[in-house]
This record gives structure tokens, sequence and C-alpha cells, in this order.
């Protein structure tokens, strides 16, 4: 028998990447957070996780049940709906930046699909400071978004590290400014991206600028400089560069989704509330 609690458990500490960061999320102190994968791993007669330096990674069984614990889930939120007889349907608005409609906004919707079949989900691709902004004045009804605004109601569903990444061919020089690739104003990552070389008193040049992620990777590629992106932009011709190369360490990205304004849409709201159990947590 599988516990429910103890899979949502699973899927929130691989989400967020250790135990004492799934602790503060299930709202359980780091040993039950233990207790409970613990007991999740006896229940099936196999380790979910294997130590690897400092960190825990899945091991093979442990990737084959966070996507068999995602589906339970979202079947068990849309039997609840099913059985209440709430049937949702209507058209939602999601707004999302270029890297989340590659990483986060796919398992999205095949949840939202899963639990609601009759709701039908516009994309809206912009930027994340756009999207607030569309989120704000009500045009679009929820955004994955990496800003931070407490103002508004959110679930964090990812936190994914930042990195350096550069063309497998580009020689990186030490000693020279570092040519930055990013987007022109606003941008998270570009303000990243120049305030760890700043603290680090490492000299910058911006050496390309692009309104869109595809200009990004299209500069980075071409060898124009290197970009501060999340470690999903990652692809077979770029590589990562860190302090071998003499670069600091640049911080986790959150992506969080949120709901709009004070009187949202209904249906909305009810994809937000599924959303929030699935996730075990709202920040």
């Amino acid at each position: 028998m599988l516990d429910l609690e103890a899979l949502r458990t699973f899927v929130t500490v691989v989400e967020q990447g250790s135990f004492a960061a799934a602790a503060g999320r299930v709202y359980r102190s780091q040993p039950a957070v233990t207790q409970r994968i613990q007991r999740l791993e006896a229940s099936i007669g196999r380790p979910l996780f294997r130590k690897v330096g400092r960190v825990k990674q899945l091991t093979e069984d442990g990737v084959t049940l966070l996507d068999y614990a995602r589906r339970i889930m979202a079947l068990h939120d849309a039997a609840c709906a099913s059985l209440l007889g709430d049937r949702l349907s209507g058209e939602i608005r999601l707004g999302a930046p270029d890297d989340a409609t590659e990483t986060i906004v796919p398992d999205l919707l095949r949840q939202i699909s899963t639990s609601f079949p009759d709701v039908r989900v516009v994309i809206h691709v912009a930027r994340s400071a756009f999207l607030m902004q569309s989120l704000q004045q009500g045009q679009i009804d929820m955004a994955v978004s990496t800003r931070d605004d407490s103002s508004h109601a959110r679930i964090c569903v990812r936190t994914a590290p930042t990195v350096w990444l550069s063309a497998t061919s580009f020689k990186f020089s030490r000693g020279e400014p570092v040519p930055l690739v990013c987007h022109d104003e606003p941008s998270l990552y570009r303000a990243l991206a120049i305030d760890a070389l700043t603290k680090a008193e490492i000299p910058k040049r911006i050496s390309h600028i692009s309104g869109s992620l595809s200009g990004i990777r299209a500069a980075v590629r071409a060898g124009l400089g290197i970009t501060a992106r999340t470690v999903e932009m990652l692809e077979p011709s770029l590589r990562v560069l860190g302090t071998t190369e003499g670069l600091p360490p640049l911080p986790d990205v959150n992506f969080y989704l949120y709901l709009s304004g004070a009187k949202p849409h209904p249906t909305a709201k009810r994809l937000f509330d599924s959303i929030e159990r699935s996730f075990g947590f709202k920040n």
C-alpha cells in the first residue's frame, strides 16, 4: 500500500532538492520527513535515494516512482472532484516565460488535463516582469514567473540551480572582462549575473542583448559570450562554467505559479487550489 501523503512528501523532496527544504514546504520537521520517506521505502522494499557526495540523488526506482506519484496525485484530485459532482469547464489564460514553457508548463498542463479535462488552457508567453503586469491588470488568470511578489497568491512549483553557460568551443579568458549575453531590462538573470560579477570584483561587458530566449541561445551558441541561466537550458552545444574559470556561484531561482487578483476567475481558483494540494504547500 502506498500512502498518499508519503507520495506527496516524496515529490516535494525531489522538487525542493533536499529533505530540509521539503520539511518547510509540507509543514513537518526534517526528521518527520525523513521518517515518512523511510516508511515509503520500507513499504516498497527498495531505496528511493542514494547519497552522492553531500547530496542525495534518485535511484532508478525513485525515478520510476516519481512519475507514478505525480500521476497518482493528479488522479486522486480528479476522483475527489468527480465524486463531489464538481466538473470544471471553460477557458483559462496561463502566462509563462520561455524557459518555463519547456520545463514547468508541460507538467502543469498534464495535471490540469488529467484532473479537469473540460478546461481549455490558453498559453501566453512573455517575460516574467511583463507577466506580472498582465496578471495585475487581469489580462491573464494565472502565471508562472520568477518574480518574487508575495502580494499575490502563489505556489513555488520549482527551484532550479542557476549556472554560467557558454558554447562548448568558447575560450574563456581570465583577467579580461567577462562577455555577457543577456536580456534587455528588466531581466532577473541579467541582474543575477551582473550582481555576482560585481560582488566578486570581476570586470564585465555586455557583448549581446536579446529580447527572447531563442536569441540568447543563438548568441551563446555562436560564441559571443556567456550567460546566466537555469541548468535546464543546458544542451549538447553548451557547457557549464564555474569556479575552475574563476566565476562566482549563482543563486537558485524559484519559479512561482501566481493566481490573479482579489477576485480571481472561479475556474482558475479551483485549478490553483488543486495544484496547491498536489504540491502540498503554498508560499
